[in-house]
């Protein structure tokens, strides 16, 4: 047995590979994501000495969480195809155990909680007013299914041995007996009171393609949840494309990340541009996941910023007009850079200074999307920017918008 010790990981593959051709698919996919940790837990002394083993599979502790009754189901298929491997090799005893991987973060205390109790019931009482059925395409077994373990969970109806049975009667069989929103206030799913992922779970899975297939509900359904979510410091973000749909995942907010776009919203909102807001979700979404287009991006969002004011300030520009243009226009439309400042004023260069790079900033972003941003091949030998890189140009080109939209409304239409 020490060499399963030293090395777990042949003796586990082989066990995977048993489990996948048994249809034991579950199981095998825990073994692949696991991280095995062997561990000598006993001894007998009985008939020459037995060394005991227990082979820990370290998984995330909300995948742990989730798991629940399923967990022993899956330690003892692991175990019986692991035992029929090991038993060539070695007369010790060894058992498997999930367990949940412990954290290493330091700063754990600091994070943000889950998700709050009245985040939640804002977010359910939004889809009751609004009549969402939370099953989309699906019927309500089919889509707890996804979720759930339905058969381990229990019946509130007598003559059903469990909530499988006992959601098709009442919502398929006779669906006039529960009313639609009978999920939400269900103990077994708990989720109002329950674990943030389960809920986030949910969340994710009314917006999954093939829940609610049509892109522009779901893309209505996550704007409105993440505008509550985002009180909490979570937010569904997307993570993969099915048949050209976003399937999307919850993710907690890196601490005071979302205050810039928060900002860009509001000023979007006062300049009455839907497409801002279109960019703004579009900005947020890939500054973690892809930089390269959250820069490319920051660009778009600047030159929407610009056409929205000089249209309502019925400045002409031209369709084919850059960047560059657009902010000289806007700028001297505005007169970011005013001639009148004292220079007995304490601080009007700088002032000047400040104003000047403002407005220049918008072309080095140009240029910084042209190097790094989306929209342009690479050869093999490209590296790409990194987050912290496309946070920055997001919040530049947030800084630009607030100042020149705040500038708009105090100058008011000549």
């Amino acid at each position: 047995m020490a060499k399963l010790a030293d090395d777990p990981e042949r003796y586990l593959a082989t066990t995977a590979e048993l489990l996948s051709a048994e249809g034991m698919r579950e199981a095998a996919d825990l073994l692949r994501t696991a991280s095995p940790q062997a561990e000598q837990t006993g001894y007998d002394n009985w008939n020459g000495g037995t060394t005991i083993w227990t082979i820990y599979l370290q998984i995330e502790p909300h995948v742990y969480a989730a798991m629940g009754a399923r967990r022993e189901p899956l330690e003892q298929q692991i175990n019986q195809r692991l035992k029929s491997i090991l038993d060539r090799f070695s007369t010790d005893w060894y058992s498997v155990m999930i367990v949940p991987r412990v954290s290493t973060d330091a700063r754990w205390r600091d994070r943000k909680s889950g998700v709050s109790r009245t985040i939640r019931q804002n977010i359910i009482d939004g889809l009751i007013v609004d009549a969402v059925t939370w099953g989309g395409r699906l019927e309500e077994v089919e889509f707890l299914e996804r979720l759930y373990d339905l058969k381990s969970l229990p019946s509130t109806d007598s003559r059903f041995h469990d909530a499988a049975g006992d959601i098709w009667q009442h919502r398929v069989n006779n669906p006039l007996d529960w009313p639609d929103d009978w999920i939400y206030g269900d103990d077994r799913f708990n989720l109002l009171e329950g674990s943030s992922d389960t809920f986030l779970n949910f969340l994710c899975e009314i917006v999954h393609p093939v829940v609610r297939p049509d892109r522009n509900e779901a893309l209505r359904l996550v704007q409105q949840f993440n505008d509550q979510l985002r009180k909490d410091g979570w937010e569904l973000v997307e993570q993969e494309k099915i048949a050209g749909r976003p399937r999307f995942v919850a993710r907690q907010l890196v601490p005071g990340a979302g205050r810039s776009a928060t900002r860009a919203k509001s000023v979007a909102d006062a300049l009455d541009a839907a497409w801002m807001q279109k960019e703004i979700e579009r900005l947020e979404n890939a500054i973690e996941r892809d930089p390269a287009l959250a820069i490319g991006t920051a660009k778009d969002l600047l030159e929407s910023c610009c056409k929205s004011i000089l249209t309502k300030r019925e400045i002409a520009f031209t369709r084919s007009a850059d960047l560059p243009e657009l902010t000289k226009a806007l700028a001297k439309e505005l007169k970011l850079v005013p001639e009148g400042i004292s220079d007995a004023a304490k601080g009007a260069e700088k002032i000047r200074l400040i104003l000047r790079n403002l407005s220049a900033l918008t072309l080095y972003l140009a240029e910084l999307r042209g190097l790094y941003g989306s929209g342009h091949g690479r050869d093999g030998k490209h590296r790409g920017l990194e987050p912290r890189h496309a946070r920055l140009a997001a919040a530049a080109a947030i800084a630009f918008i607030d100042f020149v939209t705040e500038t708009h409304h105090q100058r008011g239409v000549e």
